[in-house]
């Protein structure tokens, strides 16, 4: 990774608010359709939960080619906060994007999250999720997912951001700093608006 693309997480007091297009990335449980959904709502932008395009009802999967045909549709509009992993297809998204976000919380409140919603949402589908695919108590394979994700798939996806230079950078390592992002972001929001009243 470049000093850049590395930088820790405030968000400008500048452009950055302008941007229209936004990708969230980071393990499970991390918190990536929360953030999506304060930032649409803040940003007035669409908001793409990628988990609710990928599954249907029933927890099935869509083969790889119409799964990357979606994605690049997806990807086409002109705005758009879009979260989720799904590493085959961030090569896809990233030249679109002018904005990319990783929530890289310790794993332990990864863990928690997933916990956390499974209970809350036990037998019945996420707002975040597609339609029939009702919430159950996480399986091995996908804690060990949350488990190694760090050491696994965080670095490609490092390293596929880093490859965009066009694409803006923020790695928000923990909640406090995803609340902060937040609250710059809200902040650039505001100066933005008093420029063009002004």
């Amino acid at each position: 990774m470049t000093p850049e693309a590395e930088k820790e997480s405030r968000a400008p007091k500048d452009s950055v608010a302008g941007c229209r297009r936004w990708l969230i990335v980071g393990a499970s449980g991390a918190g990536k359709s929360r953030l999506a959904r304060e930032m649409g709502e803040l940003l007035a932008l669409p908001v793409i939960h990628l988990d609710r395009h990928f599954w249907s009802s029933g927890w099935v999967e869509p083969d790889r080619q119409q799964w990357a045909r979606q994605v690049e549709e997806l990807s086409s509009g002109d705005a758009w906060i879009m979260d989720g992993n799904y590493g085959g297809s961030i090569a896809l998204r990233l030249p679109r994007a002018e904005v990319a976000v990783m929530l890289d919380p310790p794993v332990w409140q990864c863990l928690w999250g997933i916990l956390r919603r499974s209970t809350i949402y036990r037998g019945e589908s996420r707002p975040d999720m597609a339609e029939g695919c009702e919430e159950r108590l996480p399986y091995w394979a996908f804690i060990r997912y949350v488990l190694t994700y760090k050491w696994r798939s965080r670095p490609r996806v490092l390293e596929r951001v880093a490859a965009e230079s066009h694409v803006r950078f923020y790695h928000l390592k923990s909640r406090r700093a995803a609340r902060r992002f937040m609250s710059d972001l809200r902040d650039a929001v505001q100066v933005a608006a008093a420029g063009e009243s002004g």
